[in-house]
């Protein structure tokens, strides 16, 4: 890589820490190509970016932005999960860190402020963005399937109470 493309790299990843939600640390030795297509798979689908960093262009990429002081975690073979869903992020990562001993996350924050590994591990319990909007959805969606199943119910009693009620004149 010469140094026009290492210029172009910490622009980019310099631009993404600056519109980031979430920024996930994460260490992963001796995993397989296999794994590595999982994890990528993995954080692909919770909208997640994932980028295997060299240590020193991270660093320079993070100065002036909100994630300043995750810098000193930047040592070993490091890779960053960014993205604006920082449930889905954080899942993602502890999903797969859980399941795979050669991965682990090594720090995170939240829009600047540092998360402690308990933090994140608590953030990854909460439902993401989508399944509380789904869950919001089926809230506001239940009182009118309610109406609905009474209505037909209601609408028959009134028929045959109005049905005996002719046959009793």
């Amino acid at each position: 890589m010469d140094r026009s493309e290492k210029v172009d790299l910490v622009a980019s990843l310099h631009k993404t820490l600056s519109e980031t939600t979430v920024v996930v640390i994460t260490q992963q030795t001796g995993m397989t190509v296999t794994e590595v297509e999982e994890l990528r798979s993995l954080m692909r689908e919770a909208g997640t970016g994932y980028k295997v960093t060299k240590n020193r262009l991270a660093r320079l990429a993070l100065k002036g932005t909100q994630y300043e002081s995750l810098e000193p975690n930047f040592s070993g073979p490091t890779a960053i999960a960014t993205s604006n869903d920082p449930v889905a992020t954080v899942k993602a990562s502890v999903e797969f860190a859980n399941k795979n001993e050669k991965f682990s996350i090594v720090a995170g924050a939240i829009e600047g402020s540092i998360l402690s590994l308990a933090d994140i591990k608590k953030l990854s319990e909460l439902p993401s963005f989508d399944e509380l909007r789904a869950k919001i959805v089926g809230l506001l969606q239940a009182p009118a399937r309610n109406l609905v199943g009474v209505m037909p119910a209601s609408g028959a009693k009134v028929a045959r109470a109005l049905s005996a009620r002719s046959q009793q004149s």
